[in-house]
């Protein structure tokens, strides 16, 4: 190495992102990363466990100890830092747009505190920190910039999110969501549709909308059909295979926007709607503005128009007020909708909600014998489900990291239509993430599908050119993927589990 070469190693600063919470938070921790990235840092490698000159929090307050895991988490980086001279710590999302200033007071050696409605601001404040050599604290009380017009670090070269509002006009009893992260706000379908011709034009394949209320998607713009007309939209452009959405809410899930799902050959046979309970009675004191029988209804529509539809939920036991007969009624909605898989969260306060004060908060003990047995039923049907499966083919989207058994087992692992995991057996022929295979599906478990067979046919696509070029470009040193228009990464194959929180409407 030249002293050239030693001299620029020695200037690279490295930088960590840890994320907390929901989809919305995996959007932000990206954005995170590539201004960071466009600020001139590096990512620090993969296990550096806070070695490294910037680490960021961004953080997640629906859960009821969500502070408790930060201060740990902070507490043990106070000796790092000692040592380790210049090193900052911020801390952003929505626990640091709740708490602001105690943060600061609580763990006195971080340097940035900023809030989810300006996360552009993090390299200025950063800097500021630096220079003042004192915590700054900036909590923005309504959005500077939408996310997607900064800079970005995608974490997928096939797969990526596209935000298209940000806040919700909710008030769910359980959720503090719409206090931290404002009203909803919608973006204009052309600056949607623009970043997704965007990403396409770079090899993704397969786009996410994501909303914290998806489907409310136009009540900013008065525009009631506003969502379906966007489904369709992406529907038309060439190159893009594969478009999802979440969340959606119940109350704002109307008949056109399941004709456009069933009309739309590029939107996937798979519905993520939340639940929350089965009861009128606890989704009146939730605040959901839907009974049972809609909820069963836009199922049955659903399923009439989309017959291999695999639709999926959160599902909220123990809420303040929940008796026995409420929670038969959660198992009675369970049976009839058949979901294919269900995210179930025992109730926790959240400080700020108005249920962390309702009467009648229920025991723990119960709670968990509530719980157990909605999981044990939950696991019953989707295994049933599933054992439906067998037989069928699957055109697959190759995917990465999904399959954590792979290299034992000599298998691949990808992603259906309807978005169940497969994994299958490696073919001769090579492949990379975001290609095609087809397969026969000959072996079902609750959680996941098998295809033991040979391959029936690989399809090479634009994608996973991308997926070469990204890592021919990573081999070639450490610098971020930075594209020139906004984009976002690879969405988690299923919502991440929020209690019925952020991103869980």
């Amino acid at each position: 190495m030249s002293s050239s070469d030693r001299s620029q190693a020695v200037d690279v600063k490295t930088y960590e992102v840890r994320t907390y919470g929901c989809q919305m938070n995996v959007h932000d921790s990206e954005r995170l990363s590539g201004l960071l990235e466009d600020a001139g840092y590096v990512r620090a490698p993969e296990g550096a466990d806070g070695d490294a000159d910037v680490v960021v929090f961004n953080t997640c307050a629906v859960r009821e100890n969500a502070d408790n895991r930060l201060y740990g988490n902070l507490g043990r980086l106070a000796p790092m830092k000692t040592k380790r001279p210049g090193m900052q710590i911020a801390v952003g999302g929505c626990l640091a747009q709740k708490d602001r200033d105690t943060i600061v007071k609580k763990a006195p050696w971080v340097d940035v505190v900023f809030g989810t409605h300006n996360i552009g601001k993090l390299p200025v404040l950063l800097e500021r920190a630096r220079v003042q050599e004192e915590a700054q604290v900036e909590i923005a009380e309504s959005l500077e910039a939408f996310p997607s017009t900064l800079p970005t670090r995608r974490e997928s070269a096939y797969a990526a999110w596209v935000s298209i509002s940000v806040g919700c006009n909710n008030t769910c009893t359980f959720c503090i969501v719409p206090a931290l992260r404002g009203k909803e706000k919608d973006r204009r379908p052309g600056d949607i549709l623009a970043e997704v011709e965007a990403l396409v034009a770079e090899g993704v394949c397969e786009i996410t909308l994501l909303g914290q209320n998806v489907n409310a998607y136009g009540s900013d713009i008065g525009d009631r059909e506003a969502f379906s007309k966007l489904l369709r939209a992406c529907g038309g452009i060439d190159g893009l295979e594969r478009v999802r959405f979440t969340s959606p809410h119940p109350r704002d899930f109307t008949d056109d926007v399941i004709a456009a799902m069933a009309q739309t050959p590029n939107v996937m046979p798979q519905l993520h709607m939340p639940l929350q309970s089965g009861s009128d009675t606890v989704l009146k004191a939730m605040r959901r503005s839907y009974r049972q029988d809609r909820y069963l209804g836009i199922i049955e529509k659903v399923r009439a128009a989309i017959p291999h539809a695999a639709i999926t939920t959160d599902i909220i036991v123990g809420f303040p007020g929940e008796t026995e007969e409420d929670f038969e009624q959660t198992l009675h909605v369970v049976r009839e909708a058949r979901f294919a898989q269900a995210f179930t969260f025992q109730y926790s306060k959240r400080p700020g909600t108005p249920a962390a004060t309702m009467d009648n908060q229920i025991p723990k003990e119960v709670v968990q014998a509530r719980y157990e047995r909605l999981v044990a039923l939950q696991e019953e049907i989707s295994w049933e489900e599933n054992k439906k499966q067998v037989g069928r083919t699957l055109d697959l989207m190759v995917a990465e990291g999904e399959g954590r058994k792979d290299g034992a087992t000599h298998r691949l692992s990808g992603r259906a239509p309807d978005n169940r995991l497969v994994h299958f057996t490696k073919p001769e022929q090579g492949v990379r993430p975001g290609d095609v295979v087809t397969v026969e599906i000959t072996y079902a478990a609750p959680h996941h599908l098998l295809a033991e067979g040979s391959v029936l046919a690989v399809r090479r696509t634009r994608a996973g050119d991308a997926w070469d070029k990204r890592n021919a470009a990573a081999a070639a040193g450490p610098t971020g993927v930075l594209l020139g228009l906004p984009t976002i990464g690879a969405p988690a194959p299923l919502p991440v589990a929020t209690g019925g929180g952020c991103g869980g409407n």
